[in-house]
């Protein structure tokens, strides 16, 4: 039986960072909208309620039976989640009168197990336009800070209640991880051995359970997702899981043989399928970024599908989903408001009446390398930088030709073999070059050269959802810019992007 701790989800941005702080203390755990009904099964330790944009003095503010989940469980509530806990047994919570955001230090005022080993004036993070005034009666304050009178508190009575007014989860507060692992530990009683060897040998389990002697479809591509998820699905029903791998024509130099290669030294039943020639007719003259990923798109699904249906008594078909994808369908707001279309491998047409098979979608991205990992695949392929499903089709600007794809290749390739070897490839969270639809004269030797121009980008980020510039030595930019341009007959220009995301993105298009 897996221990489970339940994170409410009011809306937060920070939710996420909740559920991997309590990964992190090797304890499972499950983010669910706050108005969800919540079943109390004997492997649920307790329950965290998220924070939240809004108020809980608005009419219309999230509210949840917390008396209800108290009388069951321990319970931590964090911002919003204080503040409604306060509210809802009796205490006055009202709007500060100033807007209280960042670092601040938290004084304890009383010992308790759950800020055990904390530093009496620990460093801790604020995000809220809201005041706790008064806790409610047979409650008891346990910290404060200069500008706030109720940063940290608990009930008297009861099963353990807590409120904590900062963010612990954020990497802002110095020891939030401490706190949130008292909480685990000392007072939900989690024994915290969920480990990737754990999630194997249940997921395993659970596969064989599921899928029986029937078959297996998976569309992979190279990824992380797609080779841990395949990996899995393999070890539950061997030769059953049929892959297939596409190349369509704007993978990045050698991807196609060197993925296949790997593919075969896991044993994995794999068909490559050279589908090059046919994604550069239809790309013909295509420029807009939509418009080419969505061709993309199409004519991957077609293709599988294509593949498909020459593998006999197919009955479900497996995917690299993971948790944050699950998280962004089932969020209070529901799925953000789309920026661009995303290519999804595994894209399911209307008549391939399938079940899906999807062992990763409880995993965050490094969880996933943590399983890959203990799985035995190669290091090279679990920590490659992320790469758009649509590839280098959205980092040639303009339409897709054989020729610029090419180019963008060679260029490319030599940037990453440079960083790999200089040592940068693991403190970069993505880089790539993106072949511009500019071209600029140039001297080489005597002669006039008018030829295109590549931007070379490299950002650091955490999860990707914000991303500063990487700062990059002057002299390994040089180094790249001279290798390039002296390799890559075709391109007499190299530029290097400083724009972080937010405003811009990570990749061009």
């Amino acid at each position: 039986m897996t221990e489970k701790i339940l994170i409410l989800d009011f809306g937060s941005q920070y939710t996420q960072l909740i559920a991997r702080a309590v990964r992190e203390a090797s304890v499972y755990c499950e983010i669910i909208p706050y108005n969800k009904p919540i079943e109390y099964s004997p492997e649920l330790k307790g329950i965290i309620l998220s924070g939240s944009p809004f108020s809980v003095n608005q009419e219309d503010a999230l509210v949840a039976d917390i008396k209800s989940m108290a009388g069951k469980l321990p319970v931590l509530g964090i911002c919003y989640g204080a503040q409604l806990t306060t509210k809802l047994f009796g205490g006055k919570v009202e709007k500060s009168e100033k807007r209280e955001y960042g670092r601040a230090k938290l004084e304890i005022l009383q010992p308790d197990i759950l800020l055990e080993n904390v530093s009496p004036h620990s460093q801790v993070w604020m995000s809220h336009s809201d005041t706790i005034k008064e806790l409610p009666e047979g409650f008891t304050l346990l910290g404060n800070t200069e500008s706030i009178p109720v940063a940290a508190f608990k009930r008297n009575e009861g099963l353990p209640l807590y409120g904590l007014q900062f963010h612990p989860e954020v990497y802002h507060s110095a020891e939030g991880k401490v706190i949130i692992n008292n909480f685990l530990t000392h007072i939900c009683g989690c024994h915290q051995d969920w480990t990737p060897a754990h999630f194997i040998s249940d997921t395993v389990a659970e596969l064989k359970n599921k899928i029986g002697n029937k078959r297996v479809i998976m569309a992979l591509s190279g990824g992380v997702d797609s080779t841990v998820a395949a990996t899995l699905v393999h070890k539950a029903v061997g030769e059953n899981l049929f892959g297939i791998f596409v190349d369509n024509g704007v993978l990045r130099k050698n991807e196609f043989e060197e993925v296949l290669t790997i593919y075969a030294k896991l044993g994995l039943n794999v068909k490559g399928v050279d589908a090059k020639a046919l994604f550069y007719s239809k790309l013909a003259g295509k420029s807009d970024p939509e418009e080419k990923r969505k061709i993309i798109g199409k004519t991957f699904i077609e293709i599988f599908d294509q593949e498909a249906h020459r593998i006999e008594n197919i009955d479900f078909l497996g995917q690299g989903t993971i948790y944050p994808d699950v998280i962004e369908s089932l969020s209070v707001h529901g799925p953000s408001a789309t920026i661009k279309s995303h290519h999804n491998v595994g894209g399911l047409p209307d008549t391939m009446k399938l079940s899906l098979v999807e062992p990763l979608r409880l995993l965050f991205k490094d969880e996933v390398r943590k399983v890959g990992i203990e799985l035995g695949i190669p290091h090279e392929m679990l920590f490659r930088h992320p790469f758009p499903g649509p590839g280098l089709g959205i980092r040639i600007l303009g339409d897709i030709t054989e020729e610029k794809v090419r180019l963008l290749q060679e260029a490319d390739a030599i940037y990453t073999n440079a960083l790999k070897k200089s040592g940068l490839y693991a403190t970069v969270w993505q880089a790539g070059a993106i072949l511009l639809p500019v071209k600029s004269v140039g001297v080489m030797g005597d002669e006039r050269t008018y030829e295109y121009t590549v931007a070379l980008r490299a950002v650091t980020s955490v999860d990707g959802m914000t991303a500063d510039w990487a700062h990059l030595p002057y002299e390994f930019l040089a180094n790249i810019s001279n290798e390039i341009i002296n390799n890559v007959r075709g391109i007499n220009r190299v530029v290097y992007d400083i724009s972080s995301k937010p405003p811009a993105t990570i990749e061009w298009e």
